[in-house]
């Protein structure tokens, strides 16, 4: 009917790890809560959706990934768009609106969103709602939230203005006198907007213990955005008397959010049906990784040391198409812990049902639209292969799945408590003892006792188990056959919801698998004497730019602190055999900045290091070391260059002692710059001081020094290997 048609609109998404689809399914979703149509795609389903006919608004939800690039699915719509014979007004028809996913500790913010957003606008297309640049680093909801509630309006006037237009084209110009909004806003960044806006609907009052109905609607079908606000509730006085004695925590929150009213979002539809069949056989690990043998297992830092790293040595030798270079990274795939499993099948009363085939079906009355199954749940599969290896069962629950789990919860104190953590209203304790501390489902199922969701609930929600990517820390011409790598052992600390530290996942768990045959730097015997070697499975990713240049004569600024250093041991074997193999080549410079915490502890690779320099391969390695402050740092260098006034301490600051070297080379000889490490402080720290010294080198204002880094990144000479 031409009512339906009318209130349509498609949603597009680009997503890497499923953040900007369960986005973009979350708005399909509730579209018809506001009177809409939605249909929703992702952006390398080409044959669904056709833009050069597209008559609907369109929102799309892009997230970047790596350097600034495109996720995956991505990648093919990004060169479409970007093909130099499109016309001018090739999409003048387009009326759109982006939301665009990033993350601030990483270099090119959002810079999918803004490349598609800029490309839409040159090919003629139109905004009818401003950009929004959501920050992972700050939290998504500061601009998500507001963007959301701002957006169902946008779309129910673009539908009116391109209908409008369609029916009197005459008075297009009148049209957009009579509503500016609609004319092509400019992008903004939308965490600038305030989420404390005064709530006008009168709040609707229901006892704590209340299954909170609104208008005759049972709990699971309260309409989106309604402001809930319990009521005086006697029995309930003393817990409010105990709360105001305390400081808030995970399950117990303090005034004005225990008595304000919640505008809590819209009940996630569910959309699965899960049979549990007669035992079987267990299954094997995806296909695509390979199981090779961990040959050897080296701790490089002291007992006392503040880090655990460990290197890592692997047989890949019986898989001859397992290749790598210098700077090529591979991920691992490691299982959820068992403790950690053995937990949630308890609490979901399915201990004795592990065993059990789990059959998936989508839900014939499910108000889900698009609804269809996890492509990552293999059919048929035990429910103790899918909580082991299908689903990161140590994410981060989003505030649906709390919202869903509102529902599973038996005592009344705690649902108004998940209600309270995945509202608007308590948006900070969210951050705070959820988010910023990377709580887990189990450790909310340990705290909220009376919540028990079924296991439709968690594959619905949770997102796949990912497989964690590590740098490779060798070359094949040194190691044929064998690949190397390096890592800390992450230790996430104790907080409210969390009594005891743990590990991080797959570090923990390589940590606790290699404990037989690990020996310690600078021994030979293994701290649990002979052993068969373990074995893990992993795969090798596409190879990127991340590594040394084919040309020999260009040089290298490699800066990687801690196990930042890990790829630049890769490039120093690799060059120490060519040199070796080519004596006759003229070979450039090659420095190397390094740091850690104490020199005696920490300081990784070090006789690997300066046997690199002693040879010559290493032209410059200039080291500091953050906690032997009285320490005064040799300046290891031939030739020795200026010599520091002081014992830096950060690599950064290394890098501003030798700024006339290092614009030098960059400028003049074509150098080309690596950074490796943390993306939250060093690599900010790092590329802060380069602008600097490109400003005082070159005599340039901040904007100048800026395009002189974005030069550097577009050629491929700026490159960055970092992670949070």
């Amino acid at each position: 009917m031409p009512c339906e048609t009318t209130r349509r609109f498609l949603i597009l998404y680009g997503s890497q790890k499923g953040q900007a689809q369960s986005i973009a399914e979350g708005i399909a979703d509730e579209a018809a809560g506001h009177g809409l149509e939605a249909e929703v795609s992702c952006l390398s389903q080409h044959e669904e959706y056709k833009l050069e006919r597209e008559s609907a608004p369109v929102v799309f939800v892009v997230s970047t990934t790596g350097d600034g690039e495109p996720p995956d699915t991505t990648l093919k719509f990004v060169k479409s768009i970007k093909r130099k014979t499109l016309p001018s007004d090739h999409y003048k028809h387009l009326h759109y609106a982006l939301l665009a996913l990033g993350d601030t500790n990483y270099a090119n913010f959002c810079n999918c969103g803004k490349t598609i957003d800029k490309r839409l606008q040159e090919l003629g297309a139109n905004h009818f709602y401003a950009t929004g640049h959501a920050d992972d680093g700050v939290g998504l909801e500061l601009v998500l939230d507001p963007w959301l509630e701002g957006v169902w309006d946008a779309i129910q006037a673009a539908i009116s203005k391109i209908a409008s237009d369609r029916d009197t084209p005459l008075k297009e110009n009148l049209s957009d006198m009579e509503n500016p909004e609609l004319t092509s806003p400019p992008s903004v960044e939308l965490n600038c907007l305030s989420l404390a806006d005064d709530q006008t609907s009168d709040p609707i009052r229901a006892p704590l213990d209340s299954k909170l109905t609104v208008a005759g609607l049972p709990s699971t079908e309260i309409p989106d955005g309604v402001a809930i606000q319990s009521a005086p509730d006697p029995q309930t006085d003393r817990a409010g008397e105990e709360r105001a004695l305390s400081e808030p925590s995970l399950t117990c929150s303090l005034p004005p959010l225990s008595q304000s009213s919640l505008n809590v979002p819209a009940l996630p539809p569910p959309y699965l049906e899960v049979t549990l069949l007669p035992e079987d056989t267990e299954e094997k690990v995806q296909e695509k990784f390979l199981e090779v043998p961990v040959t050897n297992a080296v701790q490089m830092t002291r007992g006392d040391s503040v880090k655990k790293a460990l290197l890592l040595e692997l047989d890949i030798s019986a898989h001859p198409t397992m290749t790598y270079m210098p700077g090529d990274s591979f991920d691992v795939l490691c299982p959820n812990r068992v403790s950690e499993v053995d937990a949630i099948l308890h609490r979901l009363g399915l201990q004795d049902k592990r065993r059990h085939r789990v059959q998936l079906a989508v839900r014939k009355d499910t108000k889900k639209r698009g609804a269809q199954l996890p492509p990552h749940i293999p059919d048929k599969c035990t429910v103790q292969y899918l909580l082991t290896w299908c689903l990161e069962i140590r994410s981060v629950p989003k505030k649906a799945f709390l919202r869903a789990l509102v529902e599973c919860a038996g005592d009344s104190v705690q649902k108004r408590r998940l209600q309270e953590l995945c509202s608007k209203q308590g948006s900070a304790d969210y951050n705070g003892f959820i988010r910023d501390w990377s709580l887990c489902l189990g450790e909310l199922l340990t705290e909220f006792t009376s919540c028990t969701p079924p296991l439709s609930l968690l594959i619905e929600h949770l997102p796949k188990l990912q497989s964690r990517p590590y740098s490779v820390a060798s070359s094949s011409l040194r190691h044929p056959g064998r690949l190397r790598f390096v890592f800390n052992v992450v230790e996430h600390p104790a907080c409210s919801g969390r009594p005891e530290g743990r590990q991080g996942l797959c570090s923990g768990w390589l940590s606790d698998l290699v404990t037989p045959i690990l020996v310690l730097s600078g021994t030979s015997e293994s701290s649990g004497g002979q052993a068969l070697p373990p074995k893990i499975h992993v795969n090798m990713r596409p190879s990127g730019s991340f590594q040394p240049p084919s040309d020999p004569t260009v040089p290298l600024i490699m800066v990687g602190p801690g196990t930042g250093v890990a790829p630049f041991i890769g490039f120093l074997q690799q060059r120490e055999i060519e040199r070796q193999d080519n004596p006759d080549t003229v070979f450039g410079e090659t420095w190397l900045f390094f740091g850690c915490r104490h020199k005696e502890g920490d300081y990784l690779f070090r006789e690997e290091l300066e046997g690199f320099l002693s040879s010559g391969t290493l032209t410059h390695l200039k080291l500091c070391f953050s906690r032997d402050a009285a320490e005064v740092v040799p300046a290891f260098s031939l030739p020795p260059p200026m010599p520091p006034p002081a014992c830096p301490r950060y690599v950064q600051h290394n890098l501003l002692l030798h700024s006339q070297h290092i614009s030098r080379l960059l400028l003049q000889h074509n150098a080309c710059l690596y950074v490796c490490g943390d993306a939250k402080n060093m690599a900010k720290d790092v590329n802060d001081t380069l602008m600097g010294i490109m400003r005082a080198e070159l005599q340039l204002d901040q904007l100048d020094a800026m395009k002189r880094l974005a030069a550097l990144r577009e050629e491929k000479r700026y490159l960055q290997d970092i992670w949070g």
